[in-house]
This record gives structure tokens, C-alpha cells and sequence, in this order.
């Protein structure tokens, strides 16, 4: 065997292949969207927007993990690479249904949720780039050599997490819920570039394992399949180009800053207590204030200058110097921080009311009960809650002690001397010796 031969062995699909026949129906399968599998869909959608509404990774990685969608994406590249059109008819339906339905279902959920906050997971899902068509292409490639694959293994579920379908699908709901279109359209962009690419993997792999045709296409007709896939490559790649490119240049842009505030400014001596910058502004602005530091008019044009020399061009510097304006966003900033703690404490305070009831800080007494009673031995004591056929409740204290002699007399003076001694009502003594 030839050392060509060798490595084409080493890195073929073949070795550990599933029965095609059976390839096919588990496709198949998964394209259908009645019964378990919608019911499956219909959580996950909930699933998915509750973790992206409350801002919890897990939740979405479990949506991510039960949804059905990759089912008829997969299915349309199985469909391209066999040329079997009635299945790849089939496929785009159910995923265009199962699209409508989450798109629907997020926007209702989103629009009746009390918390309307823009999370950190939700603004993940607004700006795709190139690295999201890396992601759902290798993904793809990982699912399908698992679906025909006898061992199907591991794979799945990393596939599942990694090319996220369910997440910007609810992502581009909750645009719609909120009137955000921006948030819409970025959401359902990187939506589409993980479904687009997935199919494309699948089509790829599909033709290398040589998968039999349903149907013989003529030259012409291939030939145009491949030219409209090609196309639309294109129309999915170049804006991801784009906003891959726009996010470089904001890091970078963030990074310049960094740098000309900690030369310019802390490397001098002059303590920044407030930054802003925006980068989507025409120029580009930079506003900052020191705690201290005054500077006048020819000091800030040089400043203004020197942006240069960091690779900040078209940006201005803006240097806040109005006491007012200033001090009365940092006050803003501080009530909104000392109104969050005064929350904080008002909950504190009152559960350490609920505490107080239940809990007897008078342990003193215990040693006087021990002198005044001696043949009370092990002695507790505490508040309970109790509830009567009435459907109320009381609070009482509650003693008790173990005792091997005969202590009922006791039992009532005890009972007598707290309730005289304390000013306390419902004192119950409890002999556990007997």
C-alpha cells in the first residue's frame, strides 16, 4: 500500500459508516415536526427565552440541547447532496413552520414579560460575524459526520450547543416585542447563517461520502444548483465580513482609548473619575473628567492632538469641566447605587423581624430555671408557630427538660414564673423523661 493510499485511509468517512438506508430514515424523521417533536419545539422556545430574559447561560444551553431544529436544516443539505427535491420541499416547510412558530411564540412571551431589559445574552445574539459562519459551518460538518456515523458518540450535543439555533431565534422575537428592529434583523441574520451553513455542511459531506442521487440531473441543471449555492454563500459572507471587520475596529478603537487615558492622563497624575466613549458618532468622542484637574482651552486642543499619535483619528476629546452638569450624574449614579442597597437592607431588616420572633436570645434563663428547678435535666427552649382547627396560628414558647421524678406541680409553676417573668402568653412545658 502506497503512502498516498495510507493517509486517504487514515482520514476517510467510511470506516464505522451506518447502513445509508437507515441514514436516511433517521433524516427523514427528524424533519417531521408533529407529535413529540413539536412538543419538544414548544418548550424549548420557552426554555430559551426564559434563559435569555433572565440572563442564565445554563437555561439557554438546555433549550440549545432539546431543541429539534437542526432535524430539517440537516435535512435540506441531505436533500441537495441526493437531489431528492420532494424531501428538500418537505425540509424547507417544516423549517419554515417551526421558524414562524418561534419567532411567534418568543415575541408573545417577550411582550407580556415584566422584564424588558436588554441582557447581555440576548445582545450576544444582535452582531454576527464571520466567526459565526466558521462556527455553524464546522458545526454542521461535526453533526452530520455523527448522524452517519454507527457510534454516533459525543458529538451531538456539543453540535447542538455550538451551532445555536434556538437562542437568536428568540433573540429576533424579542426585536419584534420590543419594536427593535436592529435587534430583529441581527438576530435573524445570524439565525440564517447558522441554518444556511449547517445545510451547506451537510450538502458537502453528503456528496464526498457519494451518497446515491434519487433523481439524475443533467450537467446544465447541477450546474446551476451549485452557481445558486455559490450566490447565496456570497450574500451570507460578505456581511459577516463586514461586522466582523466594525468589531475589530470598535476593540481596537477601546483599546486606543485605554491607552491615551492611562499615558495622558494617569501616568500624570490625573485621577479619571468618568469616561464615555462612542464609537458610532461622527467624530467619534471621547468624554472624560478628573477629580482635580482643571485644564484650560490650549491644554485641550493639544490633548485633542495628541489622539493622533494613538491611532484615534476623527475622534474628539471631551473634557467635562462643568461642575454641575458633572457632579449631578455622578449623584445619579450614586442614588441609583445607594437605592439598590437601601432595597438590600430594607430586606434584611425585615427578615431579621421574621427571625425575631422565632429565635430567644434570653439564655440567662436557662441557668436561673436550672437553679430554681434541679431535677429538670437537658433543658430547651424556644418559639414555635402552631395552628389550630380554626385555621389561625399562634406563636407560643415552648420548655423542655427531661425528668425521671414526677414534676406536673413544677410544670405549672414553671410555666406560671415565665409567663409572669417574660410577660409572654402560651408557655408550654414538656417533660420528656416520662
Amino acid at each position: 500500500m502506497t503512502f498516498r493510499n495510507k493517509v486517504l485511509r487514515f482520514v476517510s468517512l467510511h470506516a464505522g459508516e451506518e447502513d445509508r438506508k437507515k441514514v436516511y430514515e433517521n433524516v427523514r424523521s427528524g424533519i417531521s415536526f408533529r407529535g413529540s417533536n413539536l412538543w419538544i419545539l414548544a418548550c424549548a422556545i420557552v426554555i430559551a427565552s426564559v434563559g435569555l430574559n433572565v440572563n442564565s447561560t445554563a437555561v439557554i444551553i438546555g433549550a440549545m440541547l432539546i431543541s429539534p431544529l437542526m432535524g430539517p436544516i440537516v435535512g435540506a443539505g441531505f436533500a441537495l447532496g441526493t437531489y431528492n427535491f420532494d424531501l428538500l420541499k418537505k425540509s424547507m416547510r417544516n423549517l419554515l413552520i417551526s421558524t414562524v412558530v418561534g419567532l411567534g411564540v418568543s415575541a408573545i412571551y417577550f411582550f407580556i414579560s415584566p422584564f424588558k431589559e436588554t441582557q447581555s445574552e440576548l445582545l450576544a445574539r444582535t452582531a454576527p460575524n464571520i466567526y459565526d459562519v466558521m462556527i455553524a459551518f464546522f458545526g454542521g460538518i461535526v453533526g452530520v459526520i455523527a448522524i452517519t456515523r454507527v457510534e454516533k458518540g459525543n458529538p451531538i450535543p456539543g453540535v447542538a450547543i455550538a451551532t445555536a439555533l434556538m437562542p437568536p431565534l428568540c433573540t429576533a422575537g424579542y426585536g419584534l416585542a420590543i419594536g427593535n428592529f436592529y435587534y430583529f434583523l441581527g438576530a435573524f441574520y445570524l439565525y440564517t447563517i447558522n441554518c444556511f451553513f449547517i445545510c451547506i455542511a451537510t450538502f458537502l459531506i453528503i456528496k464526498y461520502l457519494k451518497y446515491q442521487p434519487v433523481e439524475i440531473l443533467n450537467p446544465k441543471r447541477s450546474k446551476l444548483i451549485r452557481n445558486w449555492i455559490s450566490f447565496i454563500i456570497i450574500i451570507m459572507i460578505v456581511p459577516s465580513f463586514y461586522l466582523a471587520y466594525n468589531l475589530y475596529q470598535q476593540r481596537s478603537f477601546d483599546d486606543n482609548v485605554n491607552k491615551f487615558i492611562n499615558e495622558e492622563f494617569n501616568n500624570n497624575g490625573y485621577t479619571v473619575i468618568y469616561k464615555k466613549t462612542n464609537f458610532n458618532s461622527a467624530p467619534k468622542k471621547i468624554e472624560v473628567a478628573t477629580l482635580t484637574k482643571r485644564f484650560d482651552s490650549a491644554q485641550i486642543v493639544q490633548l485633542n492632538q495628541r489622539l493622533q499619535d494613538y491611532g484615534l483619528s476623527q475622534t474628539e476629546l471631551v473634557i467635562r469641566q462643568d461642575e454641575i452638569d458633572l457632579k449631578s450624574e455622578i449623584l445619579s449614579e450614586l442614588n441609583t447605587q445607594q437605592n439598590v442597597v437601601s432595597e438590600k437592607d430594607l430586606i434584611i431588616t425585615n427578615l431579621q423581624k421574621e427571625l425575631s420572633v422565632y429565635k430567644f436570645d434570653n439564655i440567662t434563663i436557662l441557668h436561673e430555671i436550672e437553679i430554681l428547678f434541679p431535677e429538670m435535666k437537658n433543658l430547651s427552649i424556644g418559639r414555635q408557630i402552631t395552628e389550630t382547627e380554626s385555621d389561625s396560628a399562634f406563636i407560643e414558647t415552648v420548655v423542655i427538660f427531661n425528668s425521671e421524678e414526677e414534676t406536673e406541680e413544677n410544670e405549672v409553676k414553671l410555666k406560671k414564673w415565665l409567663e409572669q417573668k417574660l410577660s409572654l402568653k402560651n408557655v408550654v412545658v414538656i417533660n420528656r423523661g416520662q
